[in-house]
């Protein structure tokens, strides 16, 4: 019986490689990670398969895409990926079913996410990696985001509409707010990395 075509995003393929890139300098050889909003499954699998020292849990808010998260790592022979689970940034209790987690996680990771939820999303993720976070680990975050005193490319000024548009809870985010709510929950952002298409890649810490 034929298998249904895996669900593909264009711009996880594009940036997986870089984000790949800056994470091999930040991360030791092993660790365990957390990945939030998974989404079609491509960067778990890229990840998974490409730091085999690395235990990768991904999740997702809704369970929809998850045939496709264990379909692509299975194409890739991410043996160290875990099956997806549901999560919603916005609860106490992470993963939303079953047991919480318990053990600490080294890196916790989430991409493109912020700016296709609602603020509260934002809130609730730096919340829950306070939670979950290793005293040495790593909130890593991806994606447009606006910035003081830097000019805004006009692709993302165009994108930043177009979200609204769709619904008035989205849209690009502001650095210096998401950096207030990481202050909010314990974290301080560490680190700063211009990735190609007018996106960053953020590292956020516990505060020192």
């Amino acid at each position: 019986m034929t298998q249904p075509p895996l669900a593909h995003s264009p711009a996880a393929e594009r940036n997986q490689a870089p984000i790949l890139a800056e994470l091999r300098t930040l991360l030791a050889p092993t660790g365990s990670a957390l990945e939030i909003a998974c989404g079609t499954g491509q960067h778990a699998a890229c990840f998974g398969a490409a730091l085999p020292g690395w235990r990768w849990q991904p999740t997702d808010w809704q369970d929809t895409l998850f045939p496709s998260v264990t379909g692509w790592c299975a194409q890739q022979g991410a043996t160290h990926v875990q099956a997806p689970l549901r999560l919603d940034v916005t609860l106490d209790q992470w993963p939303a079913e079953g047991p919480a987690f318990t053990t600490p996680f080294d890196l916790i990771y989430c991409a493109n996410m912020l700016h296709i939820a609602p603020w509260e999303c934002c809130s609730g993720l730096m919340r829950g990696a306070a939670r979950h976070l290793g005293a040495q680990g790593l909130l890593v975050t991806y994606g447009p985001y606006l910035e003081q005193g830097v000019p805004t490319a006009e692709g993302n000024l165009a994108f930043d509409a177009s979200l609204r548009a769709q619904d008035p809870r989205w849209g690009i985010r502001a650095v210096e707010d998401v950096a207030q709510e990481a202050r909010a929950a314990g974290l301080q952002l560490a680190q700063r990395h211009a990735l190609p298409a007018n996106n960053l890649l953020l590292v956020w810490q516990r505060a020192q």
